[in-house]
């Protein structure tokens, strides 16, 4: 592919608008609340859920120079631009935090990326928290030699990935008061609210703590639209310890939801968005007669057992 071509994700067939499935639960149902799961995770087998909706529009801009981007050893966004990588024929580099993990054997999530041919540049943590300062930024494409790269930030929330989103929110205006999402940058948050129809609002759920996300979430908003848009909160309690974080009463959750509908339930976002609604209807958050979105932003990694089929 030449610097001047764009990718053509139409060859990649994402399902759009994604499905959007009633689910009867009886802790919603008593509380006189309808609860729909937006099932993004089967807009594609690999850009799945919020990634296509974010990477997209930073791949088209990218007009097939290489694709630069940041994330953790675990990182979906990491995945997600590799497979990317290879299925467009765009060169990837991912910028990965701990200098450490260079010299260990690459885990099941890194180990994917390589495979999809993504080039790995570990760093070291104070140089990754750095990553957005100029010079720093300059000498990580530098050093990997990707001086031309177009760079996506960690997690891909940028302007370009919340304008984005604004088709989740446009998706789904005529269908529910409102739309919940878990949270880890903001991107999807800031993109869906702004898609949602007058009087429907939508609910964040950060899966990291820290409360920094009501500044992150508003800032990516100016920067997409110019001012904050539509009616969009946080809450703040169901992190359940930060980032990566499970609890004992969470995995019980998820287990006991997988077994109710049969939905294998990816831990890290979904699990927590769910665990928080049901906590939040328990706790009257919503009128009777509400219809109550929830965005299913992933899947669990391969290897989990299927629901019903769990290992105890």
């Amino acid at each position: 592919m030449s610097s001047h071509d764009a990718p053509d994700l139409a060859a990649l067939r994402p399902r759009l608008p994604s499905p959007l499935v009633d689910v009867v639960d009886e802790r919603f149902h008593r509380r006189g609340v309808r609860l729909l799961l937006k099932r993004d995770d089967l807009i594609h087998p690999e850009l799945i859920g919020n990634k296509w909706r974010k990477l997209a529009p930073n791949l088209a801009a990218a007009a097939g120079r290489p694709v630069l981007t940041f994330g953790g050893a675990y990182s979906n966004h990491l995945r997600a631009t590799a497979a990317a990588g290879r299925l467009l024929g765009l060169r990837t580099v991912g910028v990965v935090r701990g200098q450490e993990l260079a010299d260990r054997p690459l885990n099941p999530s890194l180990a994917r990326c390589a495979a999809d041919g993504m080039r790995l540049h570990f760093v070291d943590r104070a140089t990754y928290r750095r990553k957005t300062d100029p010079d720093t930024l300059a000498a990580i494409l530098r050093a990997t030699c990707a001086e031309d790269a177009y760079v996506v930030p960690e997690g891909g929330s940028n302007e370009r990935a919340v304008r984005g989103c604004l088709a989740l929110g446009e998706e789904l205006r005529d269908h529910a008061d409102v739309v919940a999402v878990a949270c880890g940058t903001g991107g999807t948050l800031a993109g869906l609210a702004a898609g949602l129809a007058p009087g429907r609002r939508a609910l964040g759920i950060p899966v990291l703590k820290g409360g920094f996300l009501t500044a992150a979430t508003e800032t990516l908003q100016i920067r997409a639209f110019g001012s904050r848009r539509g009616d969009w909160t946080l809450d703040d309690r169901f992190h359940c310890g930060g980032y990566a974080r499970t609890t004992p009463e969470l995995d019980a959750f998820a287990d006991d939801f997988e077994e109710r509908h049969g939905l294998s339930v990816e831990r890290l976002y979904v699990a927590k968005l769910l665990y928080g609604l049901v906590t939040l209807t328990e706790e009257g958050a919503f009128p009777r007669g509400t219809t109550l979105a929830a965005v299913v932003t992933g899947r669990p990694e391969p290897g989990r057992p299927e629901p019903g089929r769990a290992e105890h």
